[in-house]
Parts: C-alpha cells; sequence; structure tokens
C-alpha cells in the first residue's frame, strides 16, 4: 500500500516535489509509519525502483569527479555498476521499468537522483545544464540497451577502457563543449541523377 502510494507520487511529481507527508497521506497511513518501514525519502524511492544498491554511491562518485573528467568518470562509474555482481539486479530493474510502463520512474530516478547535482554544476559552469545532462542521459540509456539487453558486438563485450576511450568524449561533449546550439547545416535537396551515377 505504500510503497504503490510511493509509486504513483515519485511517478506523478518526481523525487523532489514528493514528501513523506504526500505519500502517507496518499496511502492513508501516518508518515511515521512510512519512515519506520523505509527510513527516508531516498531509501523509499530505492525501494519503489526495485534497486539492487544505493544510487548515492554513484551521485557521491560524480560530485567528486572533476568536470572535465566527468564523461570518463561516468562510463567508468556507470558501467562498471552494470559489470559488477549487483548489475544484474540494475538492468533487471530497468528491464522491469520499461516494460511495467514506468517511464516516468525511471526518468525522475536519472533526472532527479543520478543526474542531478550534474545538471547544476553544468549549469552553474557551462549553462544549458538541463539539455547537456538529458543528452547525456539519451547516450547512457543507449548503452544500456546495447550492451546489456540486446547484447550486441562488439559492444556488448568491450572493456570499460574501451567505451571510456569510443564513449567518454561524446558525453564529455555533452557536458562542458561548446557548439551543441549550432544548427546542422541544411540537407542537400535530393536529386534522382544522384542515385544513378550523375545520369
Amino acid at each position: 500500500m505504500i510503497l504503490a502510494a510511493a509509486r504513483s507520487r515519485f511517478a506523478e511529481v518526481g523525487f523532489d516535489k514528493a514528501s513523506i507527508r504526500s505519500i502517507a497521506a496518499a496511502a492513508g497511513v501516518d508518515s511515521a509509519l512510512v519512515h519506520h518501514y523505509f527510513g527516508t525519502k531516498h531509501d523509499l524511492f530505492v525501494e519503489v525502483v526495485a534497486l539492487p544498491g544505493d544510487p548515492a554511491m554513484v551521485v557521491r562518485t560524480l560530485g567528486d569527479a572533476p568536470l572535465d573528467r566527468l564523461g570518463e568518470v561516468l562510463i567508468r562509474t556507470i558501467v562498471g555498476l552494470w559489470d559488477s555482481p549487483i548489475g544484474m539486479g540494475a538492468v533487471a530493474a530497468f528491464r522491469s521499468a520499461v516494460a511495467g510502463g514506468d517511464e516516468s520512474l525511471l526518468r525522475t530516478f536519472l533526472t532527479d537522483v543520478v543526474l542531478k547535482d550534474v545538471r547544476v554544476r553544468v549549469d552553474e559552469e557551462i549553462g544549458d545544464g538541463a539539455k547537456r545532462t538529458a543528452l547525456v542521459a539519451s547516450q547512457m540509456a543507449g548503452l544500456l540497451v546495447v550492451r546489456k539487453l540486446l547484447q550486441i558486438e562488439p559492444v556488448a563485450s568491450m572493456s570499460i577502457d574501451e567505451l571510456v576511450a569510443d564513449v567518454g568524449p561524446n558525453l564529455q561533449r555533452y557536458l562542458t563543449g561548446s557548439g551543441l546550439d549550432t544548427p546542422a547545416p541544411a540537407p542537400r535537396a535530393f536529386d534522382h541523377r544522384d542515385a544513378r551515377g550523375g545520369a
């Protein structure tokens, strides 16, 4: 009952705006009961998302990383988690949330928990933190799907060092690079003669 109410509240308003009091009210219980069974709001969220570990470790690691190395640290930390013994649980939680239609919980987890402090740091130093971290989230979600769910080679078996070298610079460009707002050149109009070798 409490977990169902928490899941609904987190999905509806996000992690920051959901309060233990509002979750307790939705469940029809006293907020002290929520604290008794689940501890803090952070602990409750971990339980709702069915994560095998505490995302606070990831948040601390990213918070301690120099801004100019965040792309590398993101890959090492997140892929290192996926590849660890508890990684199967993290991947299973991701698969379950997508299959169960809990995309809003995944969005809350990524934007309000894991990448929130990164977004603030990037926004203060570079600007446009929301856009930049959304691009990072898109890259990391795609990497998770390709590496762990679809297991497409060679990405599925690449070492973390290889991924750092190949994917890390993209993440770093998203986070601190310039030119994200530069419009792409307009596509050239298709000429059917091009398809025939210029005939």
